[in-house]
């Protein structure tokens, strides 16, 4: 069973705040797979993650439109937003596949969309809206990265 860590953001900054933390330990190949319900705020953890990988966060927007935005920082950030794609095109696949590893950081919005290409190493971020401004988080680790990265970030939450 995987091991789960919940918390609770009382606002967008520490939302931010706590993406940010984690932007710093990330490694070339991450994959998060962010997940919840539309207006959660996973656009806005992504804006924290690309400052914890010193992207200028203010260069982020949804790539809704455009399914993909590559950003230059520290690490290059790959930001997926699958919001548009009910079930993806095989064509589409290999191109996909490519930011799923080094040297990508991939932060992936709607990521139960990927079904078999997520990798069997991710950081699972689910995001439920329980306040106008408060999130609730709940963090899995799958594979052992993904775990060892659910572990650390649960440690800087509680360090916050």
């Amino acid at each position: 069973m995987t091991k789960q860590y919940k918390w609770t953001s009382p606002s967008p900054e520490a939302t931010r705040a706590l993406a940010a933390a984690l932007g710093s330990f990330l490694i070339p190949g991450d994959v998060l797979a962010l997940t919840g319900e539309l207006g959660s705020g996973k656009t806005e953890f992504v804006h924290g993650l690309a400052q914890g990988l010193e992207v200028d966060r203010d260069a982020v927007a949804s790539p809704s439109f455009t399914l993909v935005h590559e950003y230059h920082g520290r690490l290059p950030l790959a930001h997926l937003d699958l919001y548009r794609l009910e079930n993806l095109p095989g064509e589409m696949l290999p191109d996909l596949e490519a930011y799923l590893s080094a040297p990508w950081v991939a932060a992936v919005e709607w990521a139960e969309r990927l079904g078999a290409l997520l990798p069997g190493d991710y950081l699972e971020i689910e995001i439920a809206i329980s306040g106008e401004t408060t999130r609730e988080f709940t963090i899995r680790g799958h594979g052992e990265r993904g775990a060892e990265l659910a572990r650390r970030l649960a440690r800087e939450v509680r360090e916050q």
